[in-house]
């Protein structure tokens, strides 16, 4: 019998983080609240993180409170000001509320001198779309993050992790131009793909369209101030049904089939398609969408064979189709790393 443990959600981890961020932070703190918020961390190292991470959403919160830019929009509404514990009670759960809110992907963005800068972001195994002003559409993959900064003459786009998917309003006044590791991606109105890699590579498939790939020096793409002139290296163009990544030795423009493009695409839908890959290479995709541990035992068991479609919010379901599929054995530790081992 499989010893696999369903995981508790992210979502459910981000609302006991919003709690204990709210409650560290009262004046009425007692040590009894301090060991029950340190047993709380001790229990998932996944509460540490979502601790954190909300934590420094609050204060860039107040940074932005401190701002006062002219306009500031949100999916969410600060309690006004009021004098008293109570009144600072009321504003501390609502700023923990919308931090729950932005890491769960509600993300936040301030209006300035008709410019519109904006930070997007979706925690592990969560999608959103967001509409810019413009008219554009990203859509973010698990666990990334996006700057926006469109001015008059120019939309930039800062892809700072993971994966994100482009649907580019037409506007031949202002290029659009994403910056992600090693690479500038400039196109006029098209769709495409861009995933940022761990070694700062990048990944690039158009559905349609036409789209100018040039290179730059790693980590040019991390400052919001630059501009694509500062671009330097190799220029290559992609039109729809190709791919290219600037890991590649030669920079090549490979051809990508209509199923191919499919699956790779399969993510904006919650899925994942897997056409006979490595086990090693599927968990490598499936653990983006998890926070738990996945290893695999032996080189063997790592080179069979994996052939289907699976949810990205449906772990169970991938173990049980493995088990099914494959002579393994899936379980998880008291540590919490699931292990996958040959079945004896």
């Amino acid at each position: 019998m499989s010893e696999i443990v369903k995981l508790r959600t992210r979502a459910e981890i981000d609302e006991e983080a919003a709690h204990w961020v709210w409650r560290m932070d009262s004046d009425a703190l007692t040590a009894a609240d301090r060991q029950a918020f340190d047993a709380w961390l001790r229990q998932d190292p996944r509460h540490r993180r979502a601790f954190d991470e909300l934590s420094r959403v609050w204060s860039a919160m107040d940074g932005l409170e401190q701002a006062k830019p002219t306009r500031r929009a949100a999916e969410f509404h600060r309690a006004p000001h009021r004098e008293g514990i109570a009144g600072r009670r009321t504003m501390m759960r609502a700023a923990a509320a919308a931090a729950a809110l932005l890491v769960l992907g509600v993300g936040f963005f301030w209006m300035r001198q008709g410019d519109e800068t904006q930070t997007l972001a979706t925690a592990v195994g969560q999608q959103r779309n967001v509409t810019l002003a413009d008219g554009s559409v990203i859509t973010l993959n698990t666990n990334s993050i996006v700057e926006t900064d469109l001015s008059r003459g120019l939309r930039q786009i800062y892809l700072r992790k993971g994966e994100a998917h482009f649907q580019v309003a037409h506007d031949r006044s202002r290029p659009f131009l994403v910056h992600a590791g090693d690479a500038v991606v400039r196109a006029v109105g098209t769709e495409f793909e861009v995933r940022l890699l761990p070694d700062q590579h990048v990944d690039i498939m158009v559905n349609e369209g036409r789209v100018e790939v040039r290179t730059a020096a790693p980590g040019s793409g991390s400052n919001p101030g630059g501009t694509a002139g500062r671009a330097s290296g190799t220029l290559r163009a992609l039109r729809g049904g190709e791919q290219l990544s600037t890991a590649s030795a030669d920079f090549s423009v490979q051809q990508v089939t209509a199923a191919q493009l499919s699956s790779e695409m399969a993510w904006r839908e919650g899925a994942i398609i897997f056409d006979g890959k490595p086990l090693a290479e599927a968990i490598a995709e499936i653990e983006r969408y998890t926070d738990a541990r996945i290893l695999v035992s032996d080189p063997e068991t790592a080179a069979l064979k994996v052939g289907g479609r699976f949810r990205t919010d449906d772990m169970q379901g991938f173990f049980d189709g493995l088990e099914s599929a494959l002579p393994v054995n899936v379980r998880r530790a008291p540590d919490g790393v699931i292990h996958i081992d040959p079945r004896r």
